[in-house]
Order: structure tokens, then C-alpha cells, then sequence
């Protein structure tokens, strides 16, 4: 049979760093082929280059028989590549049917646009997929689910030859979901191809046909999904070897990290929910300790540090703060109870990079700063240069912009950011993703004189060495749910990988 696509000997690299190196794609004809790996793998740069944003450094991509060089997302639409991104790429403002028809509205002699027939088409087209809307509205108006349906239905409209759906489930609820999986399937039968990135490793059971696994920029493995154990996909992706986790013992453990005695209870959560990726999770965290989220992307980690901090609202369940009673229902008023949230993504939702180091670091402290309604700005400039000294912040000046900075540097403003609102509670989700080896220790070793002085850590890592040395306890979830946990002293990282492989395995 002859290939759709072919990606062989792929290479790039960003300011010298690489991020792809002799990695490769093969898609056959109406094969729905899934795409894995952690974070950082190469997913998405891999796909980003073959529809036209990034340019290879090197290798060979053929598509439908013919050398490709896709220089642009409109060149790789016109080559009937369509590309459903996690992030929706679609105009809230204009109609359901602008959305979908845009670019390829039918028109009247060529020149003004047919919109008795475009909305026609529109709800034929949505039809596929069981949504009866009116395509006349406009689009924010309906839910984020109907949105990510909407932009399925556009690349379907496109009569397009491969479908990339990157995420595609993560915000569609198991009715959806299921609408979705049928619309796949039909694709298939018409001969339609599918690349399916996916974390939720049960979809790619009931959908797809292979898997490539990427790791570290590299193609490690292509097999069939018949015949592969999940826990053999878990291995492919962490790089570990499979007798080696299925020999490793589950050992329950009891203590400490330290040795100390739990202080005062500083977050109890009981069966908090807020939507399908956190379901029930219960935790209790006590002054001095930090308690790890293990389990793999996807599996709901992030959704609780989202919860705890307000940013997610809950549809069940209750989060208490030191003994108090009622929700933290919004990010203010977690950090007026004394909580702080280092989110994973520093450049998207942590950094302001036209604003100085002064200005990112004090932000969540300038209700405090405040004097007769106006900021008190020596309070201010001292603090500020108390914490440059003290996490060593390399920096020209404190009005420097901290977009000049180094990751690592500007790591520790964020956290610096935290540490001065004198918390109770930190969560840190990633915390040294990004950084160098010496900034990851002078981050890990701030971390631990926080915990010192009494601060709760909530700790997320896809490092798992970073989690099994520093957290107490760790919690392990898998599609939303709580389904283990684990007490220092003892803990290995086989431990904690055998605790992933197996919960994976009972959802299978």
C-alpha cells in the first residue's frame, strides 16, 4: 500500500538547541494513527512542520506520493492537510457558519457570498456530528465543547486527505466524546487518514490503528495498537524498559521524608470535582509537607492546582483553608487566604515581559503595598531587593524587563512573587521545567526552606526523580481520579512508575 505521508530524518533546532533529531512519520491510507510522548517529545513540532509553521533543518517529507515542502498553514489546507489544534483557531465574534465556511464561502458569480447556501451547507456539515445550533449565531455564544466541534466540523468541510486532531477530547464530555469517536470512524471509512495526538492512552485502544511514540525529539517506536499493553506504551514514552517495571515490587510505606511531625492541617478537599478530568479527589495537606501529584499528562494534575486556586470552579465537593469553611472560588481570594500558584506555563501564564523585575515580582502583593490608596513604593523597592539577594535573582537592576532574564532567573521572580505574600500554601506545578541544572538546584533547595518555615507545597513534576526525592507523600491520579498513594521513606522512582503502569492497566 502506498503511503499518505512519509517523514523521514526530520531535524530542527531552536538557537541551537534541538528539538527534533532523525524523527519520523508513516500514515497510511485511511489509518487513524496515533501520535505520543511526554512533554517536550516532539509532538508538536513534528506537526508543526509538516503543515507549514516551522521549516525542517533536515529530512524528507513525502504526502500523497509527491515531495512535500509545505511552507505555510494555507499551503498545507490547499494540500488538503487539516489541522484541529488544542488552542481553537476559530473567531468567537462571527457566525457558526463564518467559522466554518471561512475562505471557502460559495458565492454568486464569483464575487458576493451565498449565505442562503453557506448556512445550508454549515448545517449539513454540523449535521455529521449530531449538533443542531443556529449557525447564524455567533460562535462564543455556545459552549467550549460545541466550539471544538465546530472546528472538527470545519477541517472535515475541507474534504481534506489527513485530519491532525491534537487533544480533540479535552474539553467534550463522554456524550461528545463518543459523537466525536463516530465521526472518526466515518472519516476512516471514507478514506480519510487521521493523526490523533492524545494523552487519555484508553482513546487510542478504541480509535486508532498504530501509534508512534516520540521521545526526547527522537521516533523510538511505530507498532500496532492490537496486540500493545498499555503499560508498554507507558514505557515507550518514559524510556524505561518493560521487565524491569513489571519486576519492580508495590511497597506501601509509612513516615515522613523528613522524619517530623505533621504540623497543623492547612488544605482538606473532599471529593472536589470540576468536570471530567477531576473527579471525587480528596487530599489533606498539613503545615511543613509537601505532597506530590504523580501520573502521566492528562491525568488531572494540573486540574487540582487549578481547583485549589480558584481558577476552575467546582461542580462538587468542598476545599477548606486552615480550619475554615467554604470554597476558594476565585485566585483573589486564594491568595488573600495565603495561597500561591507558580503555574506551568511562565511565558503564557506567569511572566508580564514588557514589565520589570519589580513590577512582576510584587504584583500579588500590591493590595498590601498600599498606603493612604497609593503604593508605597520604598516598602516596595525593599522588598524587592530583599528577594533578589536571597534567591540570588541575576539581574542589572531591579527596573530591568524581565523578559531580558534567563529562564531560571525569571523562575525565581515568580517565585519570589509567592514567597512574598508570606504564604501558608504554594503550589508549584513545574516549577524547574526550562531551567539549567544549576538553576533546578537553587529552585529545589528555595522550595525546601519554604517547607522549613512551615509552608504546604503542592508538588507537580514530570521529573520523576524531582517528585520522589522532594515530596512526603505522592498522590497519584489517572483520568481524573485519585487511584493511589505513596509515603516516603522508600519511594523509588520504579515504585512510582509501577503505580502509573498499573492504575493505566486497571482502565484498560
Amino acid at each position: 500500500m502506498t503511503q499518505l505521508l512519509s517523514m523521514s530524518g526530520i531535524n530542527k533546532a531552536f538557537a541551537g538547541i534541538s528539538a527534533l533529531s532523525d524523527a519520523s512519520l508513516e500514515i497510511e491510507p485511511g489509518e487513524v494513527h496515533a501520535l505520543i510522548g511526554q512533554n517536550g517529545a516532539g509532538k508538536s513540532t513534528l506537526i508543526k512542520i509538516l503543515t507549514g509553521v516551522y521549516r525542517r533543518d533536515n529530512g524528507v517529507v513525502h504526502f500523497n506520493g509527491l515531495d512535500s515542502t509545505i511552507s505555510s498553514p494555507r499551503e498545507a489546507q490547499e494540500a488538503r492537510i487539516a489541522t484541529i489544534y488544542q488552542e481553537l483557531n476559530l473567531v468567537p465574534l462571527r457566525s457558526v457558519t463564518e467559522n466554518v465556511m471561512m475562505g471557502y464561502e460559495p458565492k454568486f458569480f464569483g464575487v458576493f457570498i451565498d449565505w442562503q447556501s453557506a448556512h445550508k451547507r454549515t448545517e449539513e456539515i454540523l449535521a455529521r456530528f449530531g449538533i443542531d445550533i443556529d449557525v447564524r449565531a455567533p460562535l462564543g455564544s455556545y459552549s467550549t465543547a460545541i466550539q471544538q466541534l465546530v472546528a472538527i466540523a470545519r477541517a472535515v468541510s475541507l474534504n481534506a486527505r489527513l485530519v491532525i486532531m491534537d487533544e480533540p477530547t479535552s474539553s467534550l464530555d463522554t456524550s461528545e466524546v463518543e459523537v466525536l469517536f463516530g465521526v472518526v470512524k466515518g472519516l476512516k471509512e471514507a478514506g480519510v487518514s487521521v493523526l490523533y495526538v492524545s494523552h487519555f492512552l484508553d482513546e487510542l485502544f478504541e480509535i486508532c490503528d498504530r501509534v508512534t511514540t516520540m521521545r526526547d525529539g527522537k521516533t523510538v517506536d511505530c507498532r500496532n495498537i492490537a496486540g500493545t499493553s498499555k503499560l508498554e506504551l507507558i514505557a515507550g514514552m518514559l524510556g524505561r524498559d518493560v521487565g524491569e517495571i513489571e519486576q519492580s515490587g508495590m511497597t506501601e510505606f509509612n513516615g515522613g521524608a523528613k522524619g517530623l511531625e505533621k504540623g497543623e492541617i492547612l488544605i482538606t478537599a473532599e471529593g472536589v470535582s470540576t468536570g471530567p478530568r477531576l473527579n471525587d479527589f480528596d487530599m489533606t495537606l498539613h503545615r511543613g509537607e509537601i505532597i506530590g501529584l504523580g501520573g502521566l499528562l492528562g491525568a488531572g494534575r494540573t486540574e487540582v492546582a487549578r481547583a485549589i486556586f480558584g481558577v476552575d470552579r467546582l461542580v462538587k465537593g468542598r476545599l477548606d483553608v486552615k480550619g475554615g469553611t467554604g470554597n476558594l472560588d476565585t485566585p483573589a481570594a486564594a491568595i488573600t487566604s495565603g495561597v500561591g500558584f507558580l503555574t506551568e506555563d511562565r511565558k503564557a501564564e506567569g511572566i508580564i515581559p514588557d514589565m520589570s523585575v519589580r513590577e512582576n515580582l510584587t504584583l500579588a502583593l500590591l493590595p498590601k503595598l498600599k498606603k493612604f490608596g497609593q503604593i508605597d513604593r520604598a516598602r516596595e523597592k525593599e522588598l524587592v531587593d530583599h528577594f533578589i539577594k536571597a534567591l540570588g535573582i541575576k539581574t542589572s537592576d531591579m527596573e530591568q524587563p524581565i523578559r531580558e532574564l534567563s529562564g531560571g532567573n525569571q523562575q525565581k521572580v515568580l517565585l519570589a512573587r509567592w514567597l512574598a505574600i508570606n504564604p501558608d500554601v504554594l503550589i508549584l506545578d513545574e516549577p524547574t521545567r526550562g531551567v539549567d541544572v544549576g538553576a533546578k538546584r537553587e529552585i529545589q533547595s528555595i522550595i525546601r526552606e519554604a517547607v522549613e518555615n512551615g509552608v504546604g507545597v503542592i508538588l507537580i513534576s514530570s521529573e520523576f526523580e524531582e517528585i520522589v526525592e522532594g515530596a512526603d507523600r505522592i498522590i497519584v491520579l489517572n483520568e481524573g481520579r485519585i487511584v493511589s498513594e505513596l509515603e516516603n521513606p522508600g519511594i523509588t522512582e520504579e515504585v512510582l512508575v509501577r503505580a502509573l503502569a498499573q492504575t493505566s492497566e486497571q482502565t484498560a
